[in-house]
């Protein structure tokens, strides 16, 4: 992966770069797991809560970003939730995958290096494009966990180049005085 700063990786610009069996050497995906949690009841419908983390703008989300606000969030609601008593899902897949023009640096640099000419670039690693109100990650709980799922989120919003929102989606009226 390429050590450059995430800023300038996070704003949308051209069309997606997308056609994998035309690339050679896509670097590997860092997201382990998509789905954490208590999936079985999840899918159920036996957590009475959701909250769900969304961007409030358009941006592209690198996949060690996804991971680390994965790896973030599924740590402080398993402490306080147990490993049973919630669920946890990463919404978006990193498919754009991104590029740089490698410079030479060092001694005798400007007679190696080619500058700008032909500066397609190769592929460092990759992205997910998320428009503005699109939900990221959301996590499925009960109303005792709700003030730890609600922080686990705000944590896993830091790692995002966009600031995000947290909100409350749920059926139940004894809930609603929570948020």
């Amino acid at each position: 992966m390429a050590r450059k700063p995430a800023k300038m990786y996070r704003r949308i610009s051209g069309p997606a770069y997308t056609r994998r069996q035309y690339m050679g050497g896509v670097p590997n995906n860092r997201i382990l797991q998509y789905h954490t949690g208590n999936r079985r009841l999840a899918e159920l419908g036996g957590f009475e809560l959701e909250l769900h983390l969304t961007a409030k703008e358009s941006c592209q989300i690198r996949h060690t970003a996804l991971e680390a606000a994965r790896v973030i969030a599924n740590a402080t609601i398993r402490n306080a939730a147990g490993v049973d008593g919630y669920s946890l899902k990463i919404h978006t897949y990193p498919h754009h995958v991104l590029r740089e023009n490698k410079q030479a640096t060092g001694a005798g640099a400007d007679r190696v290096s080619m500058g700008m000419r032909q500066s397609f670039g190769k592929n460092v690693g990759t992205a997910a494009r998320v428009k503005r109100g699109q939900v990221v990650v959301s996590i499925k709980c009960t109303p005792k966990d709700f003030l730890e799922a609600k922080n686990a989120l705000r944590k896993a919003s830091m790692k995002f180049p966009t600031p995000c929102k947290i909100a409350l989606i749920s059926g139940h009226e004894h809930v609603k005085g929570l948020a």
